[in-house]
């Protein structure tokens, strides 16, 4: 086994003080950057750093605090093969147990002392003499030869294109930036958007607030969330025995990979969800005007599924208003439509998602000879095997283009980019000189790719979603097969299509 230096090396940075040298540096700490990091640790290669911009590690479930946050992927699935926890509290797991879980990953791991906090990435450049890239961060600068992008896309949260917005006088933030200083009880409060943070605030917030108002633009499809939690002795049977906890997760990997032909718009895989759906919103909403403002007009998976059982009867309440007209502008003291009615508000909460297409990692990423990312990527992102970019050697995405699911564990795609880019790394190790991936390889890669996305219900369902870059059309966040087709494809590092 290859063992890299412990320990930072120093010299000379152009803008005086130290740059701090390491052979991986890894941008985040979220699922992706902190289990990268653990297999690295078991490894014995320990000369990286981890660059967090926060005071803490976890990612998106770190900051996103909002009530009720929990997740829609299931517990035993929903975390790291190689570190199981027996002890999960529910078949869906809430924001805090899980950001508990990443924090004692961290911990237990020895990650932690690896990690720099506060140290923001604002640039970094490959050095094509040097073979390395420097890394400017806010808490300092660092060189590395290998540079993993570890922010995932659903880290920064993107703003609504709103005319008035700055000009409201209430309290206003976005879902994954909670303000918890801010009352809700008795509380005027508006929130903006339909998906996934919406569904899970507005059930917790209801009881507690005077009146809340649901700005829809796009009804989302909603089927039972069937969640139950998990007894002591189950637990135990867990910690015990775990090839049963083994057994489980295997049960549910194979549930969601089942799923996967109603993404392909196969009419009875498509047609068994779409019933489900249906008849759960017809159970719930009694009224018909609301059954109307509430029953999509695109097919089912086109946008994400979503899980509750609270969110058509929290629309029900007399306190809780939709609102579907459309928003004309916002007022200091509201919401103004475009029929001209206007909600009075207190506060404003912006569930409106994140830069997941138009990535700002790629606004700091330089590659060989000065082209920045995001302008390579001025139609879309891409990359061989979602991890590599031709023009950037030595740099791995994780969670980049064509990584996400819109059904399914991401913690399984995070696993097998950990493997493949683990392998680079050795091969780094062994003496290589810097891996850049052919464009050739990207190309026939990134071809093959948008070949079977194809007639699938995220291009051919009828609705805008964040999986689909608008500048192109072209679907760029999610993996468009099965799981387990990217990990036989994608899952063990292979230098071939990569030029020396």
């Amino acid at each position: 086994m290859t063992t890299m230096a412990t320990g930072p090396r120093t010299h000379p940075a152009a803008a005086g003080g130290p740059t701090r040298s390491y052979a991986v540096a890894i941008v985040g700490t979220g699922f992706a950057g902190l289990g990268l990091a653990i297999q690295l640790e078991r490894a014995g290669l320990t000369d990286y750093v981890v660059l967090e911009r926060a005071d803490d590690v976890g990612g998106t479930w770190r900051d996103n605090t909002y009530p009720g946050a929990a997740c829609d992927i299931q517990s035993h699935l929903y975390s790291f093969s190689f570190r199981p926890n027996p002890r999960w509290s529910r078949t869906y797991a809430s924001q805090p147990e899980i950001h508990d879980y990443l924090r004692r990953a961290a911990q237990e791991e020895g990650v932690l002392p690896r990690v720099r906090f506060g140290a923001d990435v604002l640039q970094a450049a490959w050095d094509d003499d040097a073979g390395m890239w420097d890394v400017l961060t806010a808490a300092g600068a660092f060189r590395a030869r290998v540079l993993v992008a570890a922010t995932g896309h659903l880290s920064d949260p993107r703003l609504p294109d709103i005319p008035g917005l700055a000009d409201f006088a209430g309290t206003v933030f976005h879902s994954a930036r909670w303000d918890h200083t801010a009352p809700t009880r008795g509380r005027r409060i508006g929130v903006i958007g339909t998906g996934a943070s919406a569904i899970q605030i507005v059930p917790a917030i209801a009881h507690d607030a005077g009146h809340v108002t649901v700005f829809q633009r796009t009804a989302p499809h909603v089927i039972p969330r069937v969640d139950e939690p998990f007894s002591l002795a189950e637990q135990q049977m867990f910690e015990r025995l775990p090839e049963t906890a083994r057994a489980l997760r295997n049960q549910l990997f194979w549930g969601n990979e089942s799923r996967y032909p109603q993404r392909r718009m196969v009419p009875e895989f498509l047609g068994s969800i779409a019933a489900v759906a249906d008849q759960h919103r017809r159970t719930q909403v009694p009224d018909p005007r609301m059954l109307e403002q509430v029953t999509p007009d695109y097919t089912i998976g086109c946008k994400r599924v979503l899980l509750s059982n609270d969110w058509y009867p929290t629309l029900m309440r007399e306190d809780v208003t939709l609102e579907t007209t459309g928003i004309e502008r916002i007022l200091p003291s509201g919401v103004q439509m475009r029929d001209g009615r206007t909600h009075d508000l207190d506060a404003l909460v912006l569930s409106t998602g994140f830069e997941a297409t138009d990535l700002p990692i790629a606004h700091r990423l330089t590659g060989r000879d000065g082209v920045l990312l995001a302008d390579q990527w001025a139609e879309g992102g891409q990359a061989f095997a979602s991890v590599a970019v031709h023009g950037f050697p030595n740099l791995f995405l994780m969670n980049g283009p064509n990584s996400g699911l819109g059904a399914g564990s991401v913690v399984f795609i995070i696993e097998t980019q950990i493997g493949y880019i683990l392998g680079a790394i050795r091969h780094l190790l062994g003496g290589s000189a810097p891996l850049e991936v052919s464009r050739h390889a990207e190309e026939e890669y990134v071809a093959d790719v948008r070949r079977r996305a194809e007639g699938t219900v995220w291009l051919s369902g009828g609705c805008a979603s964040w999986y689909v870059d608008p500048r192109s059309g072209r679907l760029t966040t999610l993996w468009p097969d099965m799981m387990n087709r990217y990990r036989a494809e994608n899952g063990r590092f292979d230098p071939a299509p990569y030029t020396l």
